[in-house]
This record gives structure tokens, sequence and C-alpha cells, in this order.
């Protein structure tokens, strides 16, 4: 009896202190070793060898696309050696809307409310040629990928994305620090390459991933304590998205109200489209984005630009009865082919945007015009300025 109180007592402790729920999670061949192998089709076969204690999820997802590659072997003329031990995976997102990703299943769950961080080493090859699956030439897959990380109650799930590293551009080892709070209790874990989003046209890139230390876990409102089995180097290109208690706030001196009308008048936020108003918009109407800027000759949008599109968000966000098209419009020099293709990748540049946000796909449509409505005919640089444009056409209200 008196063995049973010591050991509800020190039960008890431990559960007053939070130290209970705090379980450090190993995982199996963190190092990622293995036989190296090139993930193709060999004598119209694919291979199924991934590190011993990963499952392959391409299989299920896309099952006639080949398996992520284990190096170093000279594969796709990457020659970048192990940061630790003999071996490292490779993994591929393509052009034709399909990606590698593998998973395994935990020795004990990630448990709910509760947060984790751990470190890996991520690279990017300057050296991955690769036949195009769109085109069926040869491609060099080195557009820069993400690796996101998913908590899951079976293999290959995707129930909660805990965690989406920067985009991978370094061409050497680098320790990469990744930190999440998991929402619910996963018994299974997934590793994938992804594209960097918003994206509007899939491209051929990819992401080596080695080393992966303990998932050191912790109370999400104390500082993380981190595990690795080298010292862990500085990296800026960190994404925490783990939720940490707020500091408790000292009390606010009183204010009057008209102390407060007139601060609000001074800080009220200046709106970018004034023609943005549920008031006064109609079916039909055509409202510009004003100065949106893309990459020349390019879909890419410049990130300055992203609080225009998040004003846009955010009024499709609070008027879900309203639906909307994206239209793109270029200057008159280029050819007519050229000028539809580019205006169209825009629109829909800015299309997913939105929809990466959280926006309806079945609201918003897109649609490239081309040079076929000008604001101005005229070649002159004003004239171009005024006729490169995005803008928002209303197609229903309530």
């Amino acid at each position: 009896m008196k063995n049973f109180k010591s050991i509800l007592f020190v039960s008890l402790m431990l559960t007053t202190f939070g130290l209970s729920a705090q379980t450090n999670i190993e995982l199996k061949n963190p190092s990622l070793e293995g036989n190296p192998t090139q993930g193709q089709y060999i004598n119209g076969i694919i291979p199924t060898n991934v590190p011993k204690g990963w499952r392959d999820c391409g299989r299920s997802s896309f099952p006639n696309e080949s398996p992520p590659d284990i190096h170093p072997k000279g594969f796709w003329e990457n020659d970048i050696l192990a940061n630790d031990g003999e071996t490292y995976l490779g993994m591929v997102v393509r052009d034709n809307e399909t990606w590698e990703s593998v998973a395994q299943r935990l020795p004990t769950p990630l448990e709910s409310g509760m947060c984790y961080s751990f470190t890996l080493d991520l690279a990017r090859s300057d050296n991955y040629w690769s036949n195009s699956h769109m085109s069926g030439s040869v491609s060099n897959y080195v557009t820069p990928s993400v690796l996101r990380v998913w908590g899951g109650t079976g293999f290959c799930d995707q129930n909660q994305l805990l965690v989406e590293s920067a985009p991978v551009t370094n061409s050497d080892w680098k320790s990469y620090t990744l930190e999440f709070e998991a929402n619910s209790s996963y018994r299974f874990i997934t590793f994938e390459a992804f594209y960097k989003t918003p994206v509007l046209v899939p491209y051929n890139g990819h992401i080596l991933m080695d080393n992966i230390s303990t998932f050191v876990a912790y109370n999400c409102d104390e500082e993380p304590q981190l595990a690795s089995t080298k010292p862990i180097k500085k990296n800026d290109n960190i994404v925490p998205p783990h939720k940490r208690k707020k500091p408790k706030e000292e009390p606010k001196p009183e204010v009057k109200e008209e102390e407060v009308a007139i601060t609000a008048s001074v800080t009220k936020k200046a709106k970018i489209i004034e023609e943005l108003d549920r008031k006064t918009i109609k079916k039909g109407q055509r409202i510009r984005i004003p100065d949106l800027q893309f990459t020349a000759d390019s879909e890419t949008l410049a990130s300055s630009f992203y609080p225009t599109l998040d004003e846009v968000f955010a009024f499709m966000k609070s008027h879900e009865d309203v639906s909307i098209e994206i239209g793109g419009h270029t200057n008159l020099k280029p050819k007519n082919k050229y000028c539809d293709a580019l205006s169209e990748r825009r629109a829909k540049s800015v299309a997913s945007y939105l929809i990466t946000k959280g926006i309806d796909k079945d609201r918003i449509s897109y649609y490239g015009y081309g040079k076929r409505k000008p604001l101005l005919r005229s070649t002159s640089e004003e004239a171009n300025k005024k006729n490169q444009r995005v803008e928002i056409k209303i197609l229903s209200v309530g």
C-alpha cells in the first residue's frame, strides 16, 4: 500500500508539472540509409526500394509514377555526398501535377495539443536531369521546392499539414529547424516534396533530405528544446507555425471616446481598391487591380503586391454571395498567341493566390484576353503600362 501511494504521488507530481505528456519521438532510420537506387522504370517495372522503415506514398497517389531516389550514385547527374551516414533521399515535383513523398508509422503517436521541434538536413543539387513528363524532352529538375510534413491516422494520410519549409535553394547541406503543434493524435508521419505556392503552372523540381533528428516534445507555452546528433546551424529559412500563449497584457489606460474616434480616423488603413464595395458593385462591372506587377515575360507576382490581393481575398471572404472572373491583359507589342498565353497565365496566377488562401474555386474563374481589349491603342510606354493589367469582373452578386 505504501509503494502504491508513492507511485501515485510521483504520477501526480509529473502531471502537475506537465512532464507526463512530453514524450520525444525517435524515427526509424532517420538517416535514410538504404541501397542507392534510381527511381525509374527498369524493364517496364517500377522499383519499390525505399529506405528501411519508410513507405513510398506515390504507389497509392500516383501509381504510374516512379518512387523517390536513394542517393548518392550519380543519379540524374547529382554528385552531392551524404551529410550523415552513407545515403540520403531525393524527392521530386513534376510538371504533370505529381510529386513524391514517403511515410512511416511512429513508435508513439504525436499528442494532441503538444508542440514538437526537430531538425533535418536539406539541399538542392544544381543537376537533376530527367525527362519532362509534359514535353518529353530532357529537363533539369531544379526549380526550388518545399518540404511538407503531414500527420495522419494511416500510412500516407494527410490529416494535418504540420509544417512546411521555406523553398530549398541551397546547393550545400543546411540544417533546417521546424516546429509544429499537433491538433490531434497522429501515429503516422509523411514527408513530401511540394511546389512553392501559390503556383500557376506545375514545374520540375526536387529536394534532398538527410539526418532527421528526434522529435522533441514540449508544452506550447514554453521555449522549444531542440535535439540533434550534431550542432544546429543557424538558419533563417524557418517556418514556425506552432502557437504560443501570448504574454499577459498590462491594463491599458482609460481613453475618452473622442480620443478613440480621432485616433481611428488617423490610423485607419487606406483602401487600395476603392471600387470593391459591396454596396455599389454590379453584375458585369470590371474593376482594375491597381499597379499589379509581374516579373517581365512571367506570371510571377512581386511579393510587394500581396497586400493588394489580400484586400481582394478579404472582400471575397466577407461576401460569399459574390463570384468573380480574373481577366489578364497585355500591351499591344507581342504577337497574339504570346499575349493570349501570358495574360491567361497571369490571370490564373492571381486566381490561384486567392484559392490557395481559402476562396472556393467555384467562385473564381480566369481568362486571358491578350491584347484584344486595350485601354489605349498605342505602344507608347504610358499606354503599355495601362494596357498591361489585371481586372476583376463581377459575375454574380447575391
